[in-house]
């Protein structure tokens, strides 16, 4: 089985889409590409539920989408048997994690994406030598970047760790110790650790994660594209399968209202 388990709802023009009709086109690529299923899991700060949450004016400003509408839409097209899934990218919100769990818990959701963007008041993404990357070393910003992703591991409110080492997007690589801790947090919780092909198309030009935290961990996996729009799905599986199974990974994990099942790879 093969599933595409990260996209973000857009319509033609790249807009944000929250329809049943925006669903089809990213059906019909994923047919196109082989990928059995496909899961939407659209930024948790496009919703004016969560505006209170984010300190961050970036977010806060694109707080004025309805997730009761965005979640109306995916039942619609699953209850049209459409191959999808519902799902969210949940950013880490520190103290208030437990918080924005609890509103988001009423949501019929398959599963959740835990993400870090966020280290202190800087994007980790936001450019090479710009913002955090300016102000502190490359170890440190990997320091910060894995304690708050082991923590969001941790915490039990996410199935699934999206671009778990998002950090190397501009090339600075963290240590294997850093990997390590990422790796244990990851065992002690037992959460999934999502292949993402989004790192081919950013300077880094490689898969999320780096070999090494699939070594050392056993965590089970996800597919994922992070596609923004449907010629994306898929984009990148056959590398994607073959690091899963160069890791030892033979299944891939396939969601139901937030039960893991695995099923055979491929």
């Amino acid at each position: 089985m093969i599933v595409d388990y990260h996209m973000h709802l857009r319509n033609a023009r790249g807009g944000i889409d929250h329809t049943a009709a925006a669903v089809e086109p990213f059906v019909a690529r994923a047919r196109e590409r082989g990928v059995d299923e496909i899961g939407f899991t659209e930024h948790v700060y496009y919703f004016e539920q969560t505006k209170d949450f984010w300190p961050w004016p970036y977010y806060a400003e694109r707080c004025h989408f309805d997730l009761d509408r965005y979640v109306g839409a995916l039942v619609e097209a699953k209850g049209r048997g459409l191959p999808v899934k519902i799902g969210l990218e949940v950013d880490w919100a520190f103290d208030r994690a437990d918080e924005l769990a609890a509103l988001l818990a009423p949501y019929p959701w398959d599963f959740l994406l835990g993400s870090v963007h966020m280290v202190g008041d800087h994007a980790i993404d936001n450019g090479a030598g710009l913002g955090i990357w300016a102000e502190l070393p490359g170890d440190e910003v990997w320091r910060r970047y894995v304690e708050m992703l082991s923590a969001a591991a941790r915490s039990g409110h996410f199935d699934v760790l999206s671009h778990p080492d998002l950090a190397k997007i501009y090339g600075v690589r963290g240590s294997d110790e850093r990997y390590r801790e990422l790796a244990a947090a990851v065992e002690e919780s037992g959460v999934a650790l999502e292949i993402s092909t989004a790192g081919l198309r950013k300077p880094v030009a490689e898969l999320y994660p780096d070999a090494r935290l699939l070594a050392m961990s056993s965590a089970p996996v996800t597919l994922a594209s992070d596609a923004h729009e449907p010629m994306l799905v898929g984009e990148g599986f056959d590398e994607a399968v073959a690091l899963a199974c160069a890791n030892g990974r033979e299944t891939v994990s396939v969601f139901d209202m937030r039960v893991r099942r695995q099923e055979p790879i491929g």
